[in-house]
Formats: C-alpha cells, sequence, structure tokens
C-alpha cells in the first residue's frame, strides 16, 4: 500500500483496534470460567487480523490510532492469555488437575492417598503469566523478540524445583507455550501494523 491511501491505513489500524478490544472484551468476560465457544471466537479474531496485516498490512496510520492498537493489543495479550492459557491446559490435561486460586496445582502424594493430604506446586502461575506475556508481547512489539528467549530461562530457572513432579512439568510445558503462542501472534500484529 502506499502513501496515498490513509484512509485506507485508518480504516484497517482501527479495525485491528476494534479486534483487540474485541478480544479483551471476550477474554474479560471468560476469565472467571474459561470454556471453548469465546476461545474460539478470540481465535477467529486473532486469524482475521493476522490475515489482514499480512495480506494489506496498514501504513501512515495516525499516531494516535497507533497508539490506541497498541495499548488494546498489548492488554489483549496480557489478561487475554490468562483463559487462553487456562482453556488449553484443561484440554490437555482432562480437567484432571486441581487448580489453586493463584494458579498453583494441587498434587496428591499418590492415587490412594488421602485427599486431604495434599501439596501445592507452580503457586502463582497466573501472575507469572500476566507478567511473562506482559514481557513477550511487548519485546516483540518494539523489535526485540529475542527477549521472549530471557523470560523463558528466567521461568525455567524460578520453577526448576518443582519441575521434578510430571504434573508439574506438563503444566509448565504446555502453559508456557499457549501463554507464549497467545502474545506472540498479538505482538506480532501490533508489529506489523505499526510497521
Amino acid at each position: 500500500m502506499s502513501s496515498a491511501d490513509p484512509l485506507l491505513s485508518v480504516v484497517l489500524a482501527a479495525s485491528i483496534a476494534a479486534v483487540m478490544g474485541a478480544v479483551l472484551v471476550i477474554s474479560l468476560v471468560n476469565v472467571r470460567r474459561p470454556s471453548t465457544p469465546p476461545m474460539v471466537v478470540c481465535g477467529i479474531l486473532i486469524a482475521a487480523a493476522v490475515i489482514t496485516v499480512v495480506v494489506v498490512p496498514p501504513t501512515d496510520a495516525p499516531v494516535p490510532v497507533g497508539i490506541g492498537l497498541t495499548a488494546l493489543g498489548i492488554a489483549a495479550a496480557t489478561i487475554g492469555g490468562n483463559p487462553f492459557t487456562r482453556r488449553a491446559l484443561d484440554v490437555a490435561t482432562g480437567n484432571r488437575v486441581r487448580e489453586t486460586a493463584d494458579g498453583g496445582i494441587l498434587i496428591v502424594a499418590a492415587h490412594d492417598a488421602d485427599p486431604e493430604h495434599t501439596r501445592t506446586l507452580m503457586r502463582g502461575g497466573t501472575v507469572i503469566g500476566y507478567l511473562e506475556r506482559l514481557a513477550a508481547v511487548i519485546a516483540i512489539v518494539v523489535g526485540f523478540p529475542e527477549a521472549v528467549a530471557a523470560v523463558i530461562a528466567v521461568k525455567g530457572i524460578g520453577r526448576f524445583p518443582e519441575l521434578a513432579e510430571p504434573e508439574a512439568r506438563e503444566r509448565f510445558i504446555i502453559g508456557t507455550v499457549a501463554s507464549l503462542l497467545w502474545a506472540g501472534v498479538i505482538g506480532t500484529i501490533i508489529r506489523l501494523s505499526l510497521g
């Protein structure tokens, strides 16, 4: 697209910002009890935004539109990744892992053990997820995607002692990949939208 199409560029950037706003709202409504249909709708909206920025990337969008798109995109990546990641974890584990309020998991020592004798692993997973998505999306938006490797390394080092449990390893891998996939795709949309 040439600079002769400023109106089209504004419309495209505003449309992508609207998609990010819709994803954010759907995710906020779905954050308490993640379910598949709203996440599918979000996935379709994000796929449409990816196709748009690849086929007809907006250029020369006014600064206020770019700022709005960036803010909505970062919020959608950070907050919207929570229900997406939790739903992916539920699907992958067959809803068999009990989650704590802070995103940790409850582990029973053995299958025949008393359910009262549980311990918690991976505490703080919700906050860590928000922070990892925020760091990843900002790194991609500013053009430094290599920083995502540092985020993964710090998270892996911090969680290393807990990864002895199979449930913790499974949750760590699936959760990290789902979370970073969500943030990475939205970060890429923002980056391509800004030119």
